[in-house]
């Protein structure tokens, strides 16, 4: 009996779209982590980019369970001697919810290649609306 083992030229890429209106932030994140990095196919291979496209719609409708707003922060550094920012997550769902959702995403990933890789094929938006209906995307439920 022989592993299959998928080939980098010849993966197959779906387009899924998932609807976060009312759903846990991070429950949203990790379903879109696993399309992405193609852990939820028969032929995932740890080694290859076998990942699918996700496009996060409603994100501004996503939910932080108990006191996730008041509590959680997202921290970045300037670079500069004293340059750490801290927003909270109250701020940052009520301004720019689509990276909320993208920092999330981000941290379910692998740090390297594959995880940048991968990163490059999630698609947020904050309403209903995006722009690949061309692709053909399929409604994925949680």
């Amino acid at each position: 009996m022989s592993t299959t083992l998928a080939k980098a030229g010849k993966v197959d890429r779906k387009w899924y779209v998932i609807d976060a209106a009312g759903k846990p932030l991070g429950r949203t994140a990790a379903t879109a982590a696993v399309l992405l990095r193609g852990k939820n196919k028969v032929t995932f291979t740890p080694n290859v980019d076998c990942g699918d496209h996700v496009v996060i719609i409603n994100c501004d409708q996503a939910v932080l369970t108990g006191s996730k707003l008041t509590k959680k922060y997202y921290y970045h550094h300037s670079g500069w001697i004293g340059g750490m920012k801290a927003v909270q997550y109250r701020t940052l769902m009520a301004e720019n919810p689509e990276k909320a959702m993208m920092l999330a995403v981000k941290g379910m990933l692998p740090g390297n290649s594959l995880g940048a890789s991968a990163l490059k094929r999630l698609r947020v938006y904050k309403g209903s609306e995006h722009g690949h209906a061309a692709q053909k995307p399929e409604a994925y439920t949680l």
